[in-house]
């Protein structure tokens, strides 16, 4: 297959794309137009064989069109995907490119076809919308190996056959969507939870894909010029959406619009649109094979940081067709509904603020993760989300009735009356609970026999601190500093975080706020840290082990934090210690810090540092740990996944074992006694501290101070006025030796016998 590249490269390439324009343009079927462009690809590459495969219903790859194969294998040869050469190039999603095709594994005989005097082969996949459509192969007696200018060719003939394709007129449009079944059926699916919450709304899809209607161009200059001006109109937008008053004031979710605005103006990315261009493609045509050329490259892989970079250039390929091709760019330009339940694949940033915020209602996704940069951004917005929802765009029609229930990650489908109008109630009465919380803020929450119990918030996001006025929480009791570090392209210098760590404390407007120190690794990478790979990330490198590994990234962070701090009071704690000489060697860091900006006149009033109690084995060294911490706080969620060696993310264990079994209560009453002794505070920062029934029984172990997500401020307050301590705490003493597996139900009475209130969040 010597390609002719006489002139150039690309001069050779684009003869071969005018020659199929020519044939695009002729009036005829799409068959015998596929017909004409394998035979015109053939002779032009100087190919033995040129075959097209499609796909068809049942992950089906039939035989559509062929020149240099036996004609009457045409519709009769078939391959499921992942058989065959021809089928592992479309399960790969990637060139397969051999010079002895028959001696590789794969490869399967067909007799009718009469490829067995070929051997060499190369194969690319024919894809639209990150999808696989087809295959293209070319093939040759001899052996040999084509060169990467050859595979590149055979991707960009690829790309026309793709619209040809997915016109529909080959194959059924039907057979290229997955089945929808009964549509007029209810259907409850299921995801993960990205942002808690309950709506009601219609369906509206975000994104009609856009139908490229002219793939070659014949004046490349002026394609040029086309393109240009497209991505000046996209940077002036983006402009306007991102001064919107809801958004404008600083906050972690700016850090995400600052990287979309910077993924914008990438060179790289507009240079690849350009040399599509060269080549002769419509400027349209060229973004969208750079886009699906980005899925292919980048969407089987699980590094989070480059999956996000993918969602973000798929939102702004999308952006930039709409401008070329003058259509309205999404569902958000056209007549919405009162109560939008907003669906899609994907999503990027600036997409989501396209829609009116007075009639978002919830999100709902086929992606998405809870660190996605479309979630912090939700978040900020104060919408449910539910992301990782298989085959969403298949199940769902416009305007279908959904309920979206964020906090259990399920999504109802045309629910039923029953399900509705459970939910309408629900949303009716959870807005009736937060007014009558709100209208609490400002009493304190003491019990009935006059016991004070601290409740504070628990936060990541600037958005998150208004629920210190709203419900009047006494403080932040952990304020999670690691999602700056996760929505950047690399490490944030002293003066971003400063300026971060001021923000949040000029936001607590005098109340008293718990920095915990960097806490990634394991699950929560950062984009700029290569991936350990550690077989169980839980117990891996991670948290504090992670910040001392890194000295220097752990001084950064506290020097920010100090600055931040200066004239008033810092509170900062280390996650996940595993005995006392990590606390001595990370204070020692803190330290060295402090003094060096009290030299500048620039050190906090009062500098107090814990640690977070996560790992069991520290509580055997609380004698030497007790007197060089100022607090200790429990992140339960940790500590009760490693007493018990049940993942907690882990659908089979994470239900197995009870926060409130009489084992883990028992470990969390030596705390506090230990803590007692020694004068030094303790809290639980974990999800523990949220739920009223749990929180009930942490004060009758003697927990006095309690950090919690800001809706459960509410309830809990509501918990706390109406126990008596004096009464709960001997009861729940005379518990704790039960060989139950749990003491839920047996607490639960007790709370129904004594009138105290329990209501869950």
């Amino acid at each position: 297959m010597d390609i002719v590249m006489s002139e150039t490269a690309s001069g050779g390439l684009r003869r071969v794309l005018n020659r199929i324009r020519q044939v695009m343009a002729k009036p005829a079927t799409a068959q015998v137009r596929l017909n004409e462009l394998v035979k015109v690809i053939a002779a032009e590459m100087v190919a033995e064989v040129c075959s097209v495969y499609v796909v068809r219903a049942g992950e089906t790859l039939e035989l559509f069109a062929t020149q240099g194969l036996n004609p009457s294998a045409v519709h009769q040869t078939r391959l499921r995907v992942g058989e065959g050469l021809v089928g592992t190039v479309a399960a790969t999603v990637a060139p397969l490119n051999l010079h002895d095709a028959q001696a590789h594994p794969k490869f399967v005989y067909r007799p009718e076809t009469g490829e067995e005097i070929f051997h060499s082969f190369v194969g690319v996949p024919i894809i639209r919308g990150g999808r696989v459509r087809g295959v293209l192969v070319a093939q040759h007696r001899t052996h040999r190996h084509y060169d990467e200018e050859e595979v590149e060719a055979l991707e960009m003939i690829a790309t026309v056959l793709a619209e040809l394709i997915a016109g529909g007129d080959l194959v059924d449009p039907g057979e290229q969507t997955p089945a929808q079944g009964n549509a007029i059926l209810p259907v409850r699916l299921t995801g993960i939870k990205v942002n808690g919450g309950l709506a009601t709304g219609e369906a509206v899809l975000h994104q009609p894909r856009i139908t490229i209607r002219r793939l070659l161009a014949e004046d490349p200059e002026a394609e040029h010029r086309r393109l240009a001006e497209a991505v000046s109109e996209m940077h002036q937008q983006l402009d306007r959406i991102f001064a919107r008053e809801e958004v404008a004031v600083g906050g972690d979710h700016r850090d995400v619009l600052d990287a979309y605005r910077m993924y914008a103006e990438d060179q790289g990315w507009l240079r690849r649109i350009g040399e599509a261009i060269d080549s002769g493609m419509t400027a349209e045509a060229a973004v969208q094979k750079e886009e699906d050329d980005m899925r292919a490259r980048l969407g089987a892989v699980h590094d989070p940081y480059l999956r996000e970079r993918l969602h973000d250039f798929e939102d702004l390929a999308s952006r930039l067709l709409r401008h070329l091709a003058g259509e309205a760019f999404t569902a958000a330009r056209a007549d919405l509904p009162q109560d939008v339940i907003l669906l899609a694949h994907m999503l990027g940033p600036a997409e989501l603020l396209d829609y009116d915020p007075r009639r978002l209602r919830a999100l709902v996704l086929e992606e998405g993760s809870p660190n996605a940069h479309v979630a912090i951004v939700a978040r900020a917005l104060n919408i449910p989300v539910v992301g990782q929802v298989e085959d969403l765009l298949a199940r769902i029609d416009p305007r279908d009735p959904i309920v979206v229930d964020g906090d259990n990650a399920i999504v109802y489908v045309r629910a039923g009356e029953d399900i509705q109008q459970m939910a309408a109630e629900t949303i009716a009465m959870r807005l009736q609970r937060r007014a009558h919380y709100a209208a609490m803020k400002d009493l304190p929450p003491v019990t009935r026999d006059g016991v004070r119990v601290s409740l504070k918030i628990n936060a990541g996001l600037m958005m998150d601190l208004a629920a210190l006025r709203e419900y009047g929480a006494d403080g932040v009791g952990l304020y999670r500093t690691e999602i700056p570090f996760m929505v950047r392209s690399e490490f944030p210098n002293v003066e971003v975080q400063t300026a971060s760590y001021r923000n949040v404390i000029e936001a607590a407007d005098g109340k008293p706020v718990r920095f915990r120190t960097l806490d990634v690794g394991g699950d929560k990478e950062l984009p700029y840290f290569r991936n350990t790979g550690d077989a169980n990330p839980a117990l891996g490198w991670r948290a504090i082990r992670l910040s001392l590994d890194r000295p220097a990234l752990l001084r950064r962070q506290v020097r920010a934090l100090v600055r931040a701090s200066r004239g008033g009071d810092l509170e900062l704690m280390f996650p996940l210690v595993a005995e006392t000489a990590e606390f001595n060697a990370a204070r020692a860091l803190v330290d060295l810090e402090v003094a060096r900006e009290a030299k500048r006149g620039e050190a906090p009033v009062t500098v107090r540092v814990g640690v977070m109690m996560e790992v069991p084995g520290l509580a055997f060294q609380l004698r030497s740990l007790l007197p060089l911490v100022s607090f200790i706080s429990i992140g339960s969620n940790d500590l009760f996944q490693f007493m018990y060696a049940a993942d907690r993310a882990n659908p089979r264990t994470a239900e197995r074992y009870d926060t409130l079994s009489p084992g883990f209560l028992t470990f969390l009453k030596s705390l506090v006694e230990d803590c007692g002794r020694a004068n030094v505070p303790l809290a639980v920062c974990g999800e523990m501290a949220g739920r009223p029934l749990e929180a009930m029984a942490l004060i009758g172990l003697g927990l006095r101070e309690l950090s919690m997500p800001p809706p459960s401020i509410g309830p809990v307050k509501t918990m706390v006025r109406s126990l008596a301590v004096d009464e709960l705490a001997p009861y729940l003493a005379g518990l704790l030796d039960s060989p139950d597996h749990s003491l839920r139900e047996t607490l639960k009475n007790y709370a129904r016998d004594h009138a105290v209130t329990i209501e869950e969040p």
